[in-house]
């Protein structure tokens, strides 16, 4: 079985809070099979990591934990979150805006290479 988990996030945005809870709870689920996670934000989905946006969202109408609870819970268990600086430079965010579960700033070489080594496997949403 694969140890390494690399999962992108491009279309799960916070004005359309349903598709934002799932990846974080796989991400969660892997790490604590003791998977190494690493979980790559792009386009509208880089929203999710400036502080205050993922925690007044919830993945549903009777969800009872943010979407940011969730992403706390994935982080707590060893998965690591990495932002496209292009996505961040088009927020007009800068490091400081984003959440401190970021692992910091990655782009699509990194994701691509993860997704080429054998050693990995890949998810995205």
């Amino acid at each position: 079985m694969a140890e390494k988990l690399v999962i992108m996030l491009l279309t799960p945005d916070p004005d359309h809070p349903h598709t934002c809870g799932t990846p974080f709870f796989q991400a969660a689920c892997a790490a604590a099979m003791d998977v190494e996670v690493e979980v790559y934000f792009a386009s509208r989905s880089a929203r999710l990591l400036v502080k205050g946006v993922a925690d007044k969202i919830y993945p549903s109408e009777n969800a009872t934990r943010s979407v940011y609870g969730f992403m706390r819970d994935a982080a707590q268990l060893g998965a690591k979150y990495f932002v496209c600086g292009g996505a961040v430079e088009g927020l007009g965010a800068t490091r400081d805006d984003l959440i401190p579960e970021c692992s910091g700033i990655a782009g699509v070489t990194a994701y691509i290479g993860r997704v080429m080594d054998d050693e990995w496997k890949s998810i995205s949403y």
